[in-house]
Parts: structure tokens; sequence; C-alpha cells
């Protein structure tokens, strides 16, 4: 069962819709006592970090999602809210992760980063089993991850950012999986397999 994390900042409609396809089993809750059920968790992500944080505190949510030992897999803000600390709005985030999410460079080619880009892997992980290095994945972002010793996958848009990470059982990514595709939906299959095979 994966438990896809409802704090009212995140497209939960079309991680549900990429779930079913795929056949999961999936709840969608607000709730720390019916995610803590689930042998993976999914949290997505859309808007600003300030806002995100807010919610998962008023969740009681912050607590748990530090100390869940299944896999958790952050997506587009999602993935933003486990590192320390957003420059937007001054954030201080759940510090799941080290470093600071910075908005992108003004040399961008555009900010936000919105459409199709390449994601080339750096480092093997069965997260990316079967994906190829350079695969176009779709995104939606103005802030960006610092590449560091957790990063697989890196994007280039003026310059180079984390697209995926993986550190421990803790996985996210920049863009959002659930709208690019068939290279998107083979992501989320390789998390969801990540559960199945996962052992506290």
């Amino acid at each position: 069962m994966i438990g896809v994390v409802d704090y009212e900042a995140g497209n939960i409609a079309s991680v549900s819709n990429a779930l079913s396809t795929l056949g999961a089993e999936f709840i969608v809750s607000g709730r720390a006592d019916d995610l803590s059920r689930c042998g993976g968790i999914i949290l997505p992500g859309v808007g600003a970090a300030t806002g995100a944080m807010q919610s998962l505190r008023e969740r009681g949510l912050i607590d748990f999602l530090r100390s869940v030992r299944v896999p958790l897999f952050g997506i587009c803000l999602g993935m933003q809210i486990l590192y320390e600390h957003s420059a937007e709005g001054d954030t201080q985030c759940l510090g799941i992760l080290p470093g600071t999410i910075k908005k992108l460079d003004v040399s961008a080619e555009k900010i936000p980063h919105m459409g199709w880009n390449r994601v080339e892997i750096i480092a093997a992980h069965p997260l990316m089993n079967g994906i190829r290095s350079n695969d176009f994945f779709y995104f939606a972002h103005s802030y960006v991850a610092p590449v560091d010793a957790c990063t697989i996958g890196v994007t280039s848009s003026g310059e180079r950012f984390t697209a995926v990470f993986a550190k421990e059982n803790y996985f996210g990514v920049q863009f959002h999986p659930e709208k690019s595709g068939a290279s998107g939906l083979h992501l989320l299959r390789n998390f969801i397999e990540q559960c199945s095979s996962f052992r506290q």
C-alpha cells in the first residue's frame, strides 16, 4: 500500500491517476495514523514552501515525515521541502537532506523552468532502472536543489541542479513523473518496487 500525503499542496489527482494506471494499491490521507500503515509514502507538491510547511505542521505531519522508515518519494515541491531550508519565503523545511533550495539563476532560459527537459543520470540507483540518461521529463518550478553527494540525476537550465536524489529511504524528483509519459510511469513503478523490496 502506497500512502499519498494530502496536505492541500499537492497535485493529488494526477498522482492518483498515475498510480491507478500502474495498478498500485494506494490511499490519500493527511493523517499520520493512516500513512503509518503504508509500505511507502509519496509527498507531492505544487505551490510555495512556506504554505506547504504550514499545512504539514497543522496536520501534525512534521515529525512523522522526519521519522519515516519506509521509502518516501518527494515530487517537485515535495522534494524541495525535504531539504533544510528554502530561500522561498526564508522557510525552514524538514531537514532530511542538507542544503538550501534557491531560486534559479537569472541566466536560466526562462523562469519558471516549465516544460520538458532532459535528466542526465550521474549515479546508478535502482530508482532509475530501465530509464536512459537524457530521457525527457516534465518540469514546472522556479527554485532548485544543489547538486551534492545524494544527487543521482541532474538537469540544466542556466545552471545544473538536482533532478533526482536518493538518500537511504528518502527519494525525490524535481520534475513531475505523473506528467512525464512512459518514462515518468516507469520511474513511479521503480519506486513501488523499492517499497515492495524494502526491509526496515
